[in-house]
């Protein structure tokens, strides 16, 4: 696929068909983000493909912060479908990879190094997009936990989670929403 093809058409997808992507395929179109600019060469990104032990790990905990978004006397009922409804969704992903980038240097550095890990992360959505493969950027307070970086080995000293890429084959792609160059860019004398 062209790249400006790919840039143009890719867009975040919600929902997914069941089985989850093959390991080759996920290897493929991280490679993709190896290629990313980084000021320096630090290759600040980090990835760490979800195994079904941590999903389910951090699925439960997901559960419980949906279930916590209940309204102040809210039923144990209702309390009880939020809890459900968050951990479907969750499990709903066929393929979950984190992405985190270091974090170990000065202000300037570490600014560096996370615009670098998020322009990885669109190299990486773009060549899933050329693969056939969609994923949803997504962050929130389960990337924020000091449970969920134990759980995925990530040292928080060091390394900051920048979210999860939901990752799996479309079950439905979204109309595209942007809006037109002139209302974003400007020019000077």
């Amino acid at each position: 696929m062209d790249v400006l093809k790919a840039i143009h058409t890719r867009r975040t997808i919600f929902k997914f068909r069941p089985g989850g992507v093959p390991k080759e395929v996920i290897e493929k179109i991280f490679e993709a983000g190896l290629w990313a600019p980084n000021h320096h060469l630090t290759e600040p990104w980090r990835f760490v493909v979800l195994g079904e032990q941590t999903k389910e790990k951090l699925a439960r905990r997901y559960a419980e912060i949906q279930e916590a978004k209940a309204a102040e006397g809210a039923s144990d009922e209702a309390k009880g479908i939020l809890k459900e409804a968050g951990y479907a969704k969750f499990m709903s992903k066929p393929t979950i990879v984190a992405v985190a980038c270091l974090q170990d240097g000065d202000e300037v550095k570490n600014r560096e190094d996370y615009a670098a890990a998020c322009c990885a992360m669109q190299n990486v959505q773009l060549a899933a997009w050329a693969e056939g493969v969609g994923m949803q950027w997504s962050t929130g307070p389960i990337t924020l936990e000091k449970n969920t970086y134990d759980a995925l080995d990530i040292n928080a000293d060091k390394e900051y989670i920048i979210g999860f890429f939901y990752t799996g084959y479309p079950d439905e792609i979204p109309e595209p929403r942007r809006k037109p160059l002139d209302e974003v860019m400007s020019w000077t004398d």
